[in-house]
């Protein structure tokens, strides 16, 4: 692997473990107040938890989403999450493997056996798919996955000094992708978030799986800014370190506008993974019930894992899940459908985002 890249990998994964990676960018989950069932005649055993995402069965709806490789650190954390993702039934997802497109032998660091969680994820950029088309079966098939998710982070490159600055041709390699893979590809953002517009041309090109990856999290363009050597990526990376859609309001105008688009006898629902920002079961809670089919998280199992190593991230993940059980119950709802379907109350200002993204028409370059 270059050495810059290897710099850039370990350098992203001791950034991302600082507070100052969290810029505060709401993501406005806590708008979505859930509704307390005083009489839910339920017990906590009953509720079933149960998912599925791609085609695999998971036991709770839980990704661990991607968020390392390249490095011999980052090998260690794959393989012990991914282990932890197949002891408790749950998807996972491996960071970017561009590394491998540039040095094969990185594919040790990405690899996780003996583990195999139920649904195995790997991971690569749109440029780079546009530049090598083929990469993306080649990746699968050297990592064992099922299939792979292409990341969106146009803000981010820009922000990167070593970064992309050209973003054509995207969207129809995406198409193409898609068609060969069905459901086994998942597009995500990385931080700031898909709007319906979007969301709407991933799935006329036959996407059938998205996750929103709103702000509220970890801010990439944060992480460049703390990392850039030069005056203008710094100052831009503060600039846009805030920037993106919030993920409550792009999960939740994502759901209305692609509900729309497939009404019954329209075609097939859409499954959405609600990432960025997403730190306890409450807010996992309050992105099912705005439409989550799955929620990710990679942060608080990153953060655990390094304080505590895998017993430490073993206890994040169970009491994470315990709690959306318990939530679950509180509201009535016996599976996570139910809990789809529960009532809530959208306060402000996310009932304002989200009434204003359905009404922002497609335009622009995104359209052609």
């Amino acid at each position: 692997m270059h050495d810059d890249l290897e710099q850039r990998k370990a350098q992203h994964l001791d950034l991302a473990m600082r507070a100052e990676s969290e810029p505060g960018t709401d993501t406005l989950l806590s708008c979505v107040r859930l509704v307390h069932c005083a009489l839910p005649e339920l017990a906590l055993n009953q509720i079933d938890l149960s998912a599925k995402l791609c085609g695999k069965a998971l036991r709770a709806p839980i990704m661990i989403v991607g968020m390392t490789g390249g490095t011999e650190r980052a090998g260690k954390i794959n393989r012990e999450l991914a282990q932890l993702a197949e002891e408790e039934g749950v998807a996972f997802g491996v960071g970017s493997m561009r590394a491998v497109l540039h040095d094969p032998a990185a594919i040790e660091t990405f690899s996780v056996k003996p583990a195999r969680p139920p649904l195995l994820m790997a991971n690569l950029g749109a440029q780079q798919l546009v530049q090598t088309p083929a990469a993306a079966r080649s990746l699968i098939e050297q990592l064992g996955a099922d299939g792979i998710c292409i990341h969106l982070n146009a803000a981010q490159e820009l922000v990167q000094a070593e970064g992309d600055r050209d973003f054509r041709g995207c969207l129809d390699a995406i198409g193409v992708l898609a068609q060969e893979l069905g459901e086994r590809l998942i597009v995500k953002e990385t931080g700031c978030g898909i709007s319906p517009q979007v969301a709407r041309m991933l799935v006329a090109r036959g996407v059938r799986t998205l996750d929103v990856s709103g702000a509220g999290g970890t801010s990439w363009t944060r992480v460049e800014e703390m990392r850039a050597v030069g005056a203008r990526e710094r100052a831009l990376g503060a600039l846009l370190s805030q920037w993106g859609i919030p993920t409550a309001a792009a999960l939740g105008s994502v759901r209305s506008a692609l509900d729309l688009q497939t009404a019954p006898g329209a075609g097939e629902r859409v499954s959405l993974i609600a990432s960025g920002g997403v730190r306890t079961a409450l807010d996992a809670a309050r992105a099912i019930a705005l439409g989550a089919d799955v929620v990710g998280l990679a942060l608080p199992f990153l953060r655990a894992h390094q304080t505590g190593g895998i017993e430490a991230a073993r206890e994040s993940l169970r009491a994470l899940v315990e709690a959306l059980r318990a939530i679950a119950l509180l509201c009535g709802a016996p599976s996570l459908a139910a809990l789809r379907a529960a009532p809530r109350v959208i306060e402000q200002p996310l009932a304002s985002h989200l009434a204003q993204l359905s009404r922002v028409p497609v335009s622009g370059s995104v359209a052609r």
